[in-house]
This record gives structure tokens, sequence and C-alpha cells, in this order.
């Protein structure tokens, strides 16, 4: 049999199989490298104009937005990652763990696009910082300030849940302790 025929059975051989796959993988490779490349020079110049337009120049709203952005998109994702680790053990969970997780992604977007504009070394980086200098001062601080702010607060909660759990296995284990069996003396 040559490698076009199909087989009796009705499958592909598997070389075809591993051939539309690799071609698959490669085409796909190829555009995520675009995409990467196109957004990577996209991305940090549009997100500092939209900041620019929120802020308008003042100090003040910067600090504001900075320290909301922070805040929001920092905690907000930290917790629904929690809720998708403690999801994921109970029974069908998993679904509702994988979309935090995807939630949490998405959430996170805003503050990973300000981590382009501050991290990044090209071009597209540096005019955003230029544009967040000029017409959003003080809002990249505030927004480390505002995530940092929700680091702790997410730290403290895991602090609360971890005492009120140990407070729960304390409870439950004196209670099976405690419940001794009767002893009653029948004559």
């Amino acid at each position: 049999m040559t490698t076009g025929e199909v087989q009796s059975s009705g499958q592909k051989p598997t070389a075809i199989v591993w051939r539309n796959r690799a071609i698959i993988t490669v085409a796909t490779a190829a555009v995520l490298v675009i995409a990467y490349f196109v957004l990577a020079a996209f991305i940090p110049r549009w997100w500092a104009q939209r900041l620019a337009s929120t802020v308008h120049g003042s100090f003040s709203q910067g600090i504001w937005w900075g320290l909301v952005y922070g805040l929001v998109f920092t905690l907000v994702p930290l917790l629904l990652l929690l809720l998708a680790v403690r999801m994921w053990k109970r029974k069908g969970g998993k679904f509702i763990a994988g979309a935090a997780v995807i939630i949490a992604l998405l959430a996170a977007l805003p503050n990973l696009m300000t981590l382009t504009i501050v991290l990044g070394g090209n071009n597209a980086a540096h005019a955003g910082q230029r544009i967040l200098d000029v017409d959003a001062p003080a809002f990249r601080g505030a927004c480390l300030v505002g995530a940092i702010v929700a680091g702790v607060i997410f730290l403290l909660i895991l602090a609360l849940m971890g005492k009120r759990g140990l407070t729960r296995r304390k409870a439950a284990k004196s209670a099976t302790t405690s419940q001794s069996p009767l002893v009653t003396d029948e004559r």
C-alpha cells in the first residue's frame, strides 16, 4: 500500500496524519510569532493612549487611576486563581477552575499591558513611556503601589483562610475525641 492510499478501515496512514499535524503546528507557530510582533508594536502605544485619555495629564487623576488599576486588576485575578485552586479538587470543579483561570488572565490584562510599557525595551514601549510621562503622570508608580497593596490584602486573606481551616480542624478533632462511647452499668 502506498502512502497516498486509504487503508481498508477508512483511516489515513500514520505518516500522513503526522505530516498534517506538523504542518498545522508550524503554521500555528508562524501565526503566533507574527501576532506577537504585531501586538508588541501596537499594544504599548495603544494602552498608553487609553490611559492618557483617562488621566488627562492630571497628577491626582494619575494617582487615583493607578491605585484603582493596580489594586483591582491584581486582587481580582489573585482571588480568581485562589478559587481555581480550591475548585480543582472538587468533583466537577475542573470546568469552573479552568474558567476562573481564563477570567483571571483576562482580568490581569490591564496590569500586564502596563507592564509591557514599563519593562518593554522596544520602540513601542519607549513611546508608551513617553506618553505616560506627559499625559498620565504618576500612573505607573501608583499602579505599582496598588498592586503591592493588593498582594498584601491577598496574603491577609490567605492567612485568615488558613487560620479558619486550622480552627475547623481543631474543632473537628476535639469533637471526635470528646464523643467517647458511653459506658452504662446495667447489672
